[in-house]
């Protein structure tokens, strides 16, 4: 008799060294490069103390996580432990909710991906840059996973080695003395001490400001860390190379955006840092008044700094999206095999990566090319509103689903490879804080994205129900 054709499934192409890069990569994304600006503003040195507690928040719902994907690694992460230990609406309203939220994010990555091409050639349309990195991207992401963590690999190695860099060349100019007189640790406490804004506070104009109002933003910069989760139906050795992946996010935190926060504050007053400032601007722009003698010829920094600065941003950028396409594949292709998104999602090309769920998420992202195209100068905006409140879903969803998870296990006398730590207490912990967060997003300018997350639930219920019925159940 003919063996019937077995099926395809998704292949371990991601060794450790690719795990660790894309977990690495998912640390730091444009809100290093880019977003610090705002989150200075409303807190000033402090907000070197609000990264550390955010980053320890990132890491506990990463052990959470973590402990999850050790025990099955399987395609659709979360969200199919969502489905298997705390509901099937739950599993469905996390995976959907994660796949909009990425759909999100790629708009907005390709958004600032054209801006910081226009730096180079002013001429090229925005839509024109999204389009052609939109195509490179997700042909890359048609190939087998193994070229999509090589290609995530160097991405990162870019942006660790430009942080590295500027955190080395700030920590010289404060030794040497060559910063200026402007450049001394004391700028941490000597102009109104280290909470200059205290914890909580009423600008003039009205507004929040101190270390709780710049928690909100500070938050969203670590939106990404998820994706080690994603990766584990895909990585050699899960078991191993996963956890130790996972431990070394804590330590990430600390060096890249602490000690980038931490050299920053140091080389000027923190009352001259803008909305748009990052430490990388402001270590190079230091470097602009360099100069060096080679050949009995002067060169002078001002050019090359400028376009290394955005070549990591663009880098970053692409990192972002790049990975975008990936998690969002998988996380279709996961919602697919628990039954709660199209089998046809299923499918796998001949390099075993799901062709129709990569397709299906590109042909929504397409949307943006033609928002860039009609409203460019207001398309970021816009999209990266509209991210807020599917973040902080992901996140509670995650460390509530854990919780069902130990109890289950609790009832069946098992003992996981990989804890989380101070369970249920860390649990506890990040719910309150997201929930703090999300107190602080009403009284800081995002309240309708607070007031979109009730609706958005809504939303999904209704589209979770009429599955349900066209399925009969």
């Amino acid at each position: 008799m003919e063996q019937p054709k077995e099926e395809k499934k998704l292949k371990r192409g991601l060794s450790n060294r690719h795990i660790q890069l894309i977990a690495l990569g998912g640390a730091i994304g444009t809100g290093l490069f880019l977003g610090i600006g705002r989150a200075a503003i409303l807190a000033g040195p402090s907000v070197i103390l609000g990264y550390a507690l955010a980053g320890i928040i990132a890491f506990f719902i990463m052990r959470q996580l973590g402990e999850m994907v050790v025990e099955e690694p399987v395609s659709g992460s979360f969200s199919f432990f969502a489905h298997k230990y705390w509901g099937s609406f739950a599993g469905f309203a996390s995976g959907w909710n994660y796949w909009i939220l990425y759909i999100l994010v790629s708009m907005a990555e390709l958004t600032a991906i054209g801006v910081y091409v226009q730096f180079w050639w002013p001429e090229i349309p925005l839509w024109v840059s999204s389009l052609f990195f939109f195509i490179v991207i997700n042909t890359v992401n048609l190939a087998s996973v193994k070229v999509y963590g090589e290609t995530e690999f160097w991405f990162s190695i870019i942006k660790v080695v430009a942080i590295i860099a500027m955190i080395l060349f700030g920590s010289y100019l404060l030794i040497s003395g060559s910063g200026g007189e402007r450049a001394t640790v004391a700028n941490l406490y000597n102009d109104a001490g280290f909470f200059p804004k205290g914890w909580l506070s009423i600008a003039g104009d009205g507004s929040y400001q101190g270390l709780l109002a710049a928690l909100v933003i500070i938050m969203f910069s670590f939106g990404g860390l998820e994706l080690v989760g994603i990766t584990a139906a895909e990585a050699e050795n899960p078991q191993k190379n996963i956890p130790r992946a996972t431990n070394q996010v804590l330590i990430r935190i600390l060096i890249f955006y602490v000690g980038a926060l931490f050299i920053l504050f140091s080389l000027m007053p923190w009352r001259s840092i803008t909305a748009h400032t990052s430490p990388f601007v402001e270590v190079f722009n230091t470097l602009n008044s360099y100069q060096f003698a080679l050949w009995g010829k002067t060169f002078y920094f001002t050019s090359i700094i400028a376009n290394a600065l955005n070549i990591i941003v663009l880098t970053a950028a692409l990192s972002v999206y790049n990975s975008c396409v990936y998690s969002n594949s998988r996380m279709l292709y996961g919602l697919a095999e628990q039954g709660n998104a199209p089998h046809f999602l299923k499918k796998l090309n001949k390099n075993h990566a799901p062709i129709i769920a990569i397709l299906v998420s590109a042909a929504l992202v397409f949307v943006c090319i033609i928002v860039n195209w009609i409203i460019p100068e207001k398309a970021l905006e816009i999209l990266m509103s509209l991210v807020v409140s599917s973040l902080i879903i992901n996140w509670i969803m995650i460390s509530w689903t854990h919780l069902f998870f130990k109890k289950k296990l609790k009832n069946q006398n098992r003992k996981t490879l990989f804890p989380s730590f101070l369970y249920p207490w860390s649990n506890y912990l990040c719910l309150l804080f997201l929930s703090g967060v999300l107190v602080m997003m009403w009284f800081t300018g995002l309240k309708v994205s607070v007031e979109l997350i009730p609706i958005w639930l809504i939303l999904l219920w209704i589209c979770y129900r009429l599955v349900k019925k066209k399925k009969g159940d």
